[in-house]
């Protein structure tokens, strides 16, 4: 990466070599990388366009919450640190222009304050907005799409895209605009008024997620999709671990969690490979004991 080194001097760029990124993952597996850190939108500008002129690709790690890190990598990660003017959300407005940088929880807390009608889909999701956005993030109360007014991207080439949301946008757990190389900078997000039962509603989902889902463990959130087959009916996967047995089941120091079969807890030093090899064994026993093929939720 000696070429990131000598070049990445740009302003409100941090360039940090065979970083430990064990903390960049909510699942805490052993990983290190090459990490560019970089604080505004000109400064994005420029690295994607020096990476893209020497044909480098690069992965966004955000909050972690939903990607298994391998142990090492030759490509290098992006994380956005941009300044956030917390001045808005000092009182409710119509639209927010927030970065992507920006924490869930924050967003959650103001739409608590004020009763945001729509903000508490994302409900105790430990994400930052973009990441969200890419994965169209969302609880059983509906998800962050619902919410999406306008999405500003960074092409690999250091061109501003902006996409303006549409009922093709989203669909379950994924985007259909963000094109390899792209980076979500900025989202503008709307909400559908002020209902003061929203405050109540959060408090109780997030009580309900305490006592069902290992909130307080090591893991990347839900491994599974929920898939849907004939007729319109969801199989949940959390719910076939279940029934087939293998809640509660360990590998090395991986457990299914006994409290949310869809969770894996990393009781230990846990690796990317090991979490694969848990994976592989879950989708070939839920495929042969149910005939339902669960595709993953999380990235690797």
């Amino acid at each position: 990466m000696s070429l990131l080194k000598d070049e990445l001097k740009f302003k409100d760029v941090v360039f940090e070599e065979k970083k430990d990124l064990k903390k960049f993952s909510t699942m805490r597996l052993n990983a290190t990388g090459d990490m560019i850190t970089v604080q505004t939108l000109t400064a994005l500008k420029q690295v994607l366009k020096l990476l893209n002129k020497n044909k480098m690709e690069y992965r966004v790690l955000g909050w972690g919450a939903n990607l298994l890190l391998p142990l090492t990598t030759a490509i290098p990660y992006i994380q956005l640190d941009f300044d956030f003017d917390k001045s808005q959300l000092e009182t409710p407005r119509e639209e927010y222009l927030l970065p992507a940088s920006v924490s869930l929880a924050t967003l959650t807390s103001h739409a608590n304050k004020f009763g945001l009608k729509g903000w508490e889909v994302f409900t105790g999701i430990p994400a930052s907005l973009g990441g969200a956005v890419f994965m169209n993030a969302g609880t059983n109360l509906g998800e962050i799409g619902s919410v999406v007014k306008e999405v500003l991207l960074i092409t690999k080439e250091g061109e501003e895209k902006l996409i303006k949301i549409d009922q093709h946008s989203f669909s379950y757990r994924r985007n259909h605009f963000v094109e390899a190389g792209d980076v979500i900078a900025e989202v503008r997000l709307i909400h559908f008024g002020i209902d003061e039962m929203i405050s109540k509603k959060i408090r109780d989902y997030l009580e309900m997620r305490t006592k069902t889902q290992p909130l307080k463990e090591w893991t990347c959130g839900c491994v599974f999709k929920n898939q849907t087959i004939e007729r319109g009916v969801t199989c949940r996967a959390g719910l076939f671990i279940d029934i087939i047995g293998l809640k509660g089941f360990s590998y090395k120091n991986l457990m299914i969690s006994p409290k949310h079969a869809n969770f894996m807890e990393n009781r230990g030093d846990s690796t990317y490979e090991d979490v694969i090899t848990m994976i592989d064994v879950l989708q070939r026993e839920l495929k042969l004991q149910t005939g339902v093929t669960f595709n993953t939720e999380v990235e690797f």
